[in-house]
């Protein structure tokens, strides 16, 4: 079992070989982008649990994908590590500060990268809430893995509760087909856009007086209502 999945945004394919060998070797699943939109884009589709940004990137440099990444509500909460040559203080100061939580310099020690990987992911574990969520009229209870409306339980399917589940924990944004098959169904399961479409409508049935909660972007996808 894949002790989580990261993504490399890396130019220079002798480091990020050697970075996905030797992450593959701990047992993390990896997938990379050759440059700053790419990697902008599969961090959005994909959703990995860490990210290894370098800097110096065509396209979009690293900076500018770190600005991008943290100012959309559904990418904010990814955590960032910075992998550059660029080792003055001014550019690490700038990096914490767009929301990277570390930064390393080459060249680098893949096991010290490693164990600070290890690091902010126990600590974004263990800092995420337990128990339950209030959105409105709509309760959610991600451990018992329970839903109430107006107090009263509904009973929904494990792939419509990872639907709104996925889509309540990003209010106001436009959300694809595509990113809520990947999201909800997993990689290996074959799923369709009507299928999507199916369960968002037996979803909105389910939820009643909350059913206006899920919207229609005609051409776009989906959005959860900002309340």
């Amino acid at each position: 079992m894949s002790k989580g999945r990261i993504l490399i945004v890396e130019d220079d394919r002798d480091i990020k070989e050697m970075v996905e060998y030797n992450l593959t070797e701990e047992g993390y699943e990896t997938i990379s982008a050759p440059d700053g939109r790419i990697g902008v884009e599969l961090a959005g589709k994909r959703r990995p649990d860490l990210i290894i940004l370098d800097i110096m990137l065509p396209v979009m440099d690293g900076f500018e994908v770190c600005r991008a990444l943290k100012s959309d509500s559904s990418t904010a909460d990814i955590p960032i590590i910075i992998l550059s040559a660029k080792s003055q203080e001014t550019d690490k100061v700038l990096g914490l500060e767009l929301g990277a939580d570390d930064y390393v310099t080459k060249p680098f020690s893949p096991r010290e990268l490693i164990a600070r990987m290890r690091a902010i992911l126990r600590r974004r574990r263990s800092q995420r809430p337990a128990g339950s969520t209030q959105i409105g009229d709509i309760v959610i209870d991600g451990t018992k893995h329970k839903v109430t409306v107006r107090g009263e339980q509904i009973t929904l399917t494990f792939t419509e509760f990872k639907l709104l589940e996925f889509l309540a924990q990003r209010p106001g944004v436009v959300l694809s087909r595509d990113r809520i098959i990947d999201a909800v169904a997993g990689d290996n399961a074959v799923v369709y856009d009507r299928t999507v479409d199916a369960h968002v409508k037996s979803l909105r049935r389910k939820l009643g007086p909350a059913r206006d909660y899920i919207e229609t972007v005609r051409g776009a996808g989906y959005r959860f209502r900002e309340l």
